[in-house]
């Protein structure tokens, strides 16, 4: 799945977002990579641990946690902490993979799904492509500030370098509660299908019963626990 939702964060929340980052304590990026990844990854990442910067933190987990069609797409169990990345000339994260584990102690999770949520306007910089090669193929993001993107954990990616300006993004990782992709794909489909009814037939129609019946036995039957 290689997903693109508009407009997650909305005009007013990303000013707000955008104004909070020059507060922050940014750090060399490569010190959170792990593996190959730390000798392709120039960027810089923020403390959102303490200050203003866990307030932040808090702020984009409410945000993200509550976005219905992330969590129809995702089925999320749990999301790992957010990084908040700053790329600027001649930044980037080379092709890697993703660490299958992430997170220490009870907060450790399994990487199913990779998120990028885009926080600068794309007219503001050059370069800083999101690239995912899938089993589909690549596929290539650079979409609007609040836009985004979720794709497999387990894909090789890459930020391509930034050329002008600055990339601002939040990235992140879900656990979800279905693992098998073609499971979670079925039933965001299946989701997708009880909104469309749902604009179309009465609330007492008989379809939206046997519908909510069958996607409440799938959930059922693909979580995990």
């Amino acid at each position: 799945m290689f997903l693109t939702l508009s407009s997650v964060l909305n005009a007013r929340d990303l000013a707000r977002v955008l104004k909070k980052t020059g507060d922050l304590d940014w750090q060399d990026g490569a010190r959170t990579a792990g593996g190959r990844a730390r000798a392709v990854k120039r960027n810089l990442q923020a403390n959102l641990r303490s200050g203003p910067g866990a307030a932040l933190h808090d702020f984009l987990m409410t945000t993200l946690s509550a976005h219905p069609v992330l969590v129809a797409a995702a089925q999320p169990a749990r999301f790992s902490r957010l990084m908040l990345s700053k790329t600027g000339p001649d930044g980037r994260y080379g092709r890697h993979v993703d660490n299958p584990l992430m997170g220490e102690g009870p907060d450790r999770l399994r990487t199913d799904l990779s998120f990028t949520l885009f926080l600068s306007d794309p007219a503001t910089y050059d370069g800083g492509d999101l690239v995912v090669e899938g089993v589909s193929g690549n596929h290539s993001a650079k979409p609007a500030a609040g836009d985004l993107v979720l794709y497999p954990s387990g894909d090789i990616h890459e930020v391509k370098p930034v050329t002008r300006g600055e990339r601002l993004a939040c990235v992140g990782w879900i656990e979800s509660r279905v693992r098998d992709a073609q499971a979670r794909t079925t039933l965001f489909e299946l989701e997708n299908i009880r909104a469309s009814l749902g604009a179309k037939l009465p609330p007492d129609a008989p379809d939206h019963l046997a519908l909510d019946k069958v996607i409440s036995n799938l959930v059922r039957r693909w979580s995990a626990g």
